[in-house]
């Protein structure tokens, strides 16, 4: 384990207590396909390790989301960790979870958004963004069939660091989701890194550092799932963990331990972590891919985290 992030890009924005690049003060605003106005983006938007203090979301913030986006989400089985942590935690947060005290299901969501809840259509697209051409054409036929939609969000299940290794990683993943923010424009798309493979450690951490700073050179949205999974809540970093939340020794080293696993039996559940389905890994980390995701809903709809 290790307290030093192998993050080497400076970003300018504080995210609640960490570091986040910042978005617009939301003067400007686009629509998305017809649909509801999104603050028009000045800056990238990082969400990470750094944005998963769900108590940091005002009440407001996490209603604004659920009135104004429209989400559409691919993913295969690593993605579900985003959703199967967002439905726990309704009944997490309906319970007073993390002392939270909102209305009741506040953080419901559903496709359709029906009975004030978030508008997230979950596998809209089939597949995930390691098959190409596939996601692109799955993407627009979505888009020219839904045009209430103004989030268009990607996950990958493991074929980042084989992108890296051929060669196919710009053009089979930056440039064309590049070309998608430009034939959509009032749609926001949200890049995303892969999961940690500690077999992959070296072609993995380079494919998703690639990611990382072609989104913040080009003022892009990233959900970085992979420096999620590298962190504890009490932000110790595991520099080689993997999808599961062991971690090891080195790159090529033995197994010490589940960081997930260890923070789960010191603390208690329903109070400061919920069960939750969460495929290849451990609840905690779904808890958190959770906690993260509705930072993003709620920066896309305007929010602005206080800075230190």
């Amino acid at each position: 384990m290790s307290t030093t992030s192998y993050l080497t890009k400076t970003v300018v924005f504080i995210c609640s207590f960490g570091l986040l690049v910042s978005c617009s003060d939301g003067t400007e605003t686009v629509t998305g396909g017809g649909g509801t106005s999104l603050p028009r983006l000045d800056n990238a938007i990082i969400i990470d390790h750094n944005c998963t203090d769900i108590t940091a979301i005002p009440a407001a913030a996490i209603e604004t989301a659920k009135s104004t986006l429209h989400i559409a989400y691919g993913h295969t089985s690593h993605g579900s960790q985003l959703t199967t942590g967002m439905t726990g935690l309704v009944a997490f947060a309906n319970g007073g979870g993390r002392g939270m005290s909102h209305a009741a299901d506040i953080f419901a969501w559903n496709n359709g958004g029906t009975g004030g809840a978030l508008d997230l259509h979950d596998y809209a697209m089939a597949g995930d963004v390691g098959y190409y051409p596939q996601w692109v054409n799955e993407t627009r036929s979505y888009l020219d069939s839904n045009q209430d939609v103004n989030v268009i969000i990607w996950s990958w299940c493991g074929q980042v660091n084989d992108k890296y290794n051929s060669g196919t990683l710009d053009s089979e993943y930056l440039t064309p989701m590049n070309q998608l923010e430009t034939d959509y424009p009032d749609v926001t798309f949200v890049y995303m890194t892969g999961h940690m493979e500690h077999s992959s450690d070296a072609s993995l951490k380079a494919a998703n550092q690639t990611i990382r700073d072609f989104c913040i050179d080009n003022d892009k949205v990233l959900y970085d799932f992979a420096d999620i999974e590298c962190y504890d809540p009490d932000g110790t970093f595991f520099e080689f963990a993997n999808d599961n939340c062991d971690y090891y020794t080195s790159a090529t080293g033995t197994l010490i331990g589940n960081w997930a696993t260890a923070w789960q039996t010191a603390h208690t559940e329903n109070v400061d972590w919920y069960s939750c389905s969460s495929a290849h890994s451990q609840p905690l980390n779904a808890n958190r891919k959770a906690y993260a995701v509705w930072w993003l809903w709620a920066q896309l709809a305007g929010w602005e985290p206080d800075t230190h």
